[in-house]
Formats: structure tokens, C-alpha cells, sequence
């Protein structure tokens, strides 16, 4: 769990890193200074998404499964890809920013499943608490737990994941593997001054 003064710290983080994308086309860049102020949680290695929202529509969600450098830097960078490389969007205009809400998604490292079937994936699945990936060596997605909100049955939740791998509805490769991790979450409106 991430205290709220480190909470505070990634959000501003994000923050700036999207205001320079907008004046600069690039990501914020993290000096020593950056890194050497921040507690050692956001100096360790994690993984995190940023999901962009405008009027509760989602304007943009990237985001690391695997952890493979700081969390201060991950959340840089993300928010910047969230704004400006989501495929499914434009990039982020001036205009947009004073509507923009920020939330932040700190993940857990990811737990295999050990699933016999679909059922058995159904069965362990916690509604609500658990992201999901699932990857079959050709396809690959994964639903943050905060999608149960949309998606708070099941099978629908895994319907939904398996269209959007591409893994056809009715189908459960044999070579599918499951993981499951939690995150933790907080949002915050950007409102941040030209």
C-alpha cells in the first residue's frame, strides 16, 4: 500500500509528464534529483498503469504488467503514453487537460494460475479484488480489476478478455495460461494551470 504523500508524489509525477508532452513532445525526463527524493517504494522496481478519464469516458489506459524499472519512472512514462500513444485515441489536446482525471494503478507481481479448464479459471477468479492475463503463446490481454465494475459477472469478465485477446468465445487453447494480480488504485482530477 502507497502512502498518501507517494500517492501524491506519482500523481504530480504523471501530471508533469503529461503537461510536457503537450509543451514537448516528450515524456518528463526523471533526473538523479527526482529519483534520490523519492521513498525507496517509489525507488523499487514495480509495474503500474495510467488510465486517462474525461467525463467518466476513458480517454486512454496504458500501462507495464511486468515490473522492469522504478515505479516513479514507470508512471512517467505511462501517463505520457496514455496521453499521446493509446491507439484507440487521439492524442491529448490543451483543451482536454482541465477535464482530465488521472488514476493510477500500482499492480502486484503476477501470479500463474494453475486452471484445468475454463470453469476451474471461473471458479478461482475473485470479482472485483483480481486483474486477469491471459496469453496463449498467440494472443494476449488483460482487464484490470477496476473492469469488474462494468463486467461484474464472471463470465462475462472472461468473454469480454478473450474477445479482446482475439481468442474465439466458445475455445480454451490448450496451451492458455492464466495470471491473476491486484493493484492498488487512487485517482485524482489533473485541473493543472497552463
Amino acid at each position: 500500500m502507497l502512502t498518501v504523500e507517494e500517492q501524491g508524489q506519482l500523481q504530480f509525477i504523471a501530471k508533469k509528464s503529461i503537461k510536457n508532452g503537450l509543451l514537448t513532445g516528450l515524456p518528463i525526463a526523471l533526473t538523479e534529483n527526482n529519483l534520490s527524493t523519492a521513498s525507496v517504494t517509489l525507488q523499487s522496481t514495480r509495474a503500474s498503469f495510467v488510465t486517462l478519464m474525461i467525463n467518466q469516458d476513458l480517454r486512454g489506459c496504458i500501462g507495464s504488467l511486468n515490473a522492469h524499472r522504478s515505479l516513479i519512472a514507470d508512471v512517467a512514462a505511462n501517463a505520457f503514453s496514455s496521453a499521446f500513444k493509446d491507439p484507440r485515441f487521439t492524442p491529448l489536446t490543451l483543451k482536454e487537460l482541465e477535464k482530465l482525471s488521472i488514476e493510477i494503478s500500482v499492480l502486484t507481481p503476477l501470479e500463474l494460475m494453475k486452471v484445468t479448464n475454463e470453469q476451474d479459471l471461473l471458479n478461482q477468479l475473485q470479482p472485483c479484488v483480481d486483474g486477469l492475463l491471459i496469453d496463449d503463446g498467440h494472443h494476449r490481454a488483460t482487464f484490470l480489476p477496476r473492469v469488474w465494475s462494468r463486467l461484474p459477472d464472471p463470465r462475462l469478465f472472461l468473454d469480454q478478455l478473450k474477445q479482446k485477446a482475439g481468442i474465439p468465445p466458445n475455445s480454451w487453447p490448450t496451451s492458455i495460461q492464466c495470471f491473476r494480480y491486484q493493484c492498488d488504485k487512487f485517482a485524482e482530477a489533473v485541473k493543472v494551470p497552463s
